[in-house]
């Protein structure tokens, strides 16, 4: 009987999932697509106050886990500029669930390093690394969609240059530009050419633009348009010489980390060295390495290491960085 029972209403209920997924469910999809084109159009004006809620085209919806946190974080200058990083870095997120990630790991990591490392202050430590890996994930997800944009930005003005030679509006080439190029060139000209067809200014989006892609690139296009259009010109001339000047920095940036990369392997070697002689003498010399572990001075020994190291890279980092 109990067997019974249990069949049947796994059977009911699976039928009526079945039944209200297939009722519900495309509704639901349809509002997530609506929802995410609104927030693809949505604009914060450029000289507005970080601290205050930016005037929009459409209201943004929080779609966070903890909505509540989203509006809080929106009227302060943290959640400003979380919020752009996350825009940013090309991720379908909201700082409340960045926030909830950061929170579980910093929590997970301090009470895992609580249990097996009888240290005072080995969980705290463990705990800010594991609570601001979701920050550098966004940070290097930002460089890198930033970097592979401003690969791709002389094709766009190509492009650009091509339509408008060929008799089509600015506003029409930037969106063939983005119906044809791809992620993220492809989207962030979307973004632009639906804003100024709902009705934003061109000025006010291209400006818009020009503060969600933080590249020199694309500021120096959004002034040279925005001259054009005030001045007039042949707009696209402008545009293919500032794609030879892109492609020109390109040239002279790979250059420049060919003539870098002895420096920046030193700053590798420099830093695996250490960590690769302690690993080998560990099974050379068990007892000999753990001295330095068991020891206070030992301890202090190490923490200063891996201080001075991190110090040493950065500087050399700092030192064969050139800015083109």
């Amino acid at each position: 009987m109990l067997l019974a029972l249990a069949v049947f209403f796994l059977a009911t209920g699976g039928i009526m999932g079945a039944y209200a997924a297939f009722t519900y469910l495309p509704g639901v999809f349809a509002a997530r697509r609506l929802d995410r084109r609104l927030r693809d159009v949505s604009f914060e004006w450029p000289d507005a106050d970080p601290k205050a809620p930016g005037e929009t085209v459409v209201k943004a919806a929080a779609e966070g886990p903890l909505p509540g946190i989203d509006r809080l974080l929106s009227r302060t200058g943290a959640g400003f500029r979380l919020a752009r990083l996350i825009e940013q870095s090309g991720v379908r997120t909201s700082p409340s669930a960045v926030l909830t990630i950061s929170g579980l790991a910093a929590t997970t990591a301090g009470l895992g390093v609580w249990l097996f490392v009888p240290r005072p202050f080995a969980p705290v430590i463990a705990a800010l690394f594991a609570g601001s890996a979701p920050f550098g994930w966004l940070m290097h997800r930002r460089s890198r969609r930033l970097k592979l944009f401003e690969e791709q930005f002389p094709e766009a003005l190509d492009l650009l240059s091509r339509a408008i030679r060929a008799g089509h509006a600015f506003q029409t080439a930037l969106g063939m530009v983005a119906d044809e190029l791809k992620e993220p060139v492809g989207p962030e000209f979307k973004k632009t050419f639906e804003q100024q067809n709902f009705g934003l200014p061109l000025r006010d989006a291209l400006n818009e633009m020009a503060a969600r892609i933080a590249i020199l690139d694309v500021r120096f296009f959004v002034t040279a348009v925005l001259i054009q259009r005030d001045t007039g010109g042949n707009l696209s001339e402008i545009l293919d010489n500032l794609a030879h000047v892109v492609r020109e920095r390109f040239k002279i940036r790979r250059q420049v980390r060919v003539h870098t990369a002895h420096g920046r392997f030193t700053g590798y070697v420099l830093l695996a060295l250490p960590a690769a002689l302690a690993i080998a003498l560990s099974f050379i010399n068990p007892e000999h390495m753990q001295t330095l572990f068991r020891e206070k001075m030992g301890q202090t020994m190490l923490m200063g290491a891996i201080v001075m190291q991190t110090v040493g890279f950065l500087w050399i980092r700092q030192v064969i960085k050139i800015e083109v």
